[in-house]
């Protein structure tokens, strides 16, 4: 078994992984993260980036196939190492928003901290610190219910980024947030990526979003492929049109 390259927090070999129905979702995919790069995963709907995502953070235990965190293999983990991973050095935004709906906002958004052990007086402060950064402290003490769609997305995010994790795996995290939010959260979600050294690997469709990222890796039906761009066709001139139809005739 080859170790990964020192430089890579995350590193997948050869990465096969079949749906329940027996449906290919990844078909050998291999790739590296560096510590602290923005990574886009790109591609369509169904092209494997959300199964990829869930691979790599152990959220789906790996069929054939290798995953790799900061050297230690995570496709040999049990069960409940792996969910002790996910908890203390990763952090997950899902496309759309899941509260407890019984917490209000800052009380979701500290959750992580207190299951990990964190005082409620600290895991509040940190909560709040990203609630304002992300426009949505003032909704701070509101439940769920009382909040917008767009407004419990952003709890989500600041859930996630409150623990600093040392990934942050992000599933269309802006899916519910209209176009004009969707700017602010993601300049908000890489610049505190880069300012705290958060490794991200973000899943999108959207290629504004992807141009946000240090690189970028395209998926189409579970393989990785290359993206290649073409110049554009120039407009013919009124006499190489003319001697077009000429020769046509």
């Amino acid at each position: 078994m080859e170790a990964p390259p020192d430089n890579d927090v995350l590193w997948a070999r050869a990465l096969h992984f079949q749906h329940d129905d027996g449906s290919p979702a990844l078909s050998g995919i291999s790739l590296g993260v560096r510590e602290g790069e923005i990574l886009a995963v790109s591609g369509p709907r169904g092209s494997g980036k959300t199964t990829l995502l869930r691979c790599l953070s152990g959220l789906a235990p790996v069929r054939r196939g290798e995953v790799w965190f900061n050297s230690v293999p995570v496709h040999t983990m049990g069960p409940l190492t792996r969910e002790r991973l996910r908890r203390d050095r990763f952090g997950w935004i899902d496309p759309a928003p899941s509260l407890v709906p019984e917490l209000n906002a800052w009380e979701n958004a500290a959750l992580p901290l207190m299951l990990r052990g964190t005082s409620r007086r600290r895991a509040k402060t940190a909560a709040m610190e990203w609630l304002e950064r992300l426009d949505i402290g003032e909704g701070a003490r509101k439940r769920p219910h009382q909040l917008v769609q767009a407004e419990r997305q952003r709890v989500c995010i600041a859930r996630a980024l409150a623990p600093a994790p040392s990934v942050l795996f992000a599933d269309e995290p802006t899916a519910p947030l209209h176009r004009a939010d969707r700017a602010h959260v993601l300049r908000t979600l890489t610049t505190a990526a880069r300012s705290h050294g958060i490794t991200v690997v973000l899943a999108t469709h959207d290629a504004e979003t992807a141009a946000l990222a240090d690189r970028t890796v395209s998926l189409l039906d579970g393989r990785r492929v290359q993206t290649v761009h073409l110049p554009p066709v120039a407009e013919p001139t009124e006499t190489e049109g003319r001697a077009a139809c000429s020769l046509s005739v």
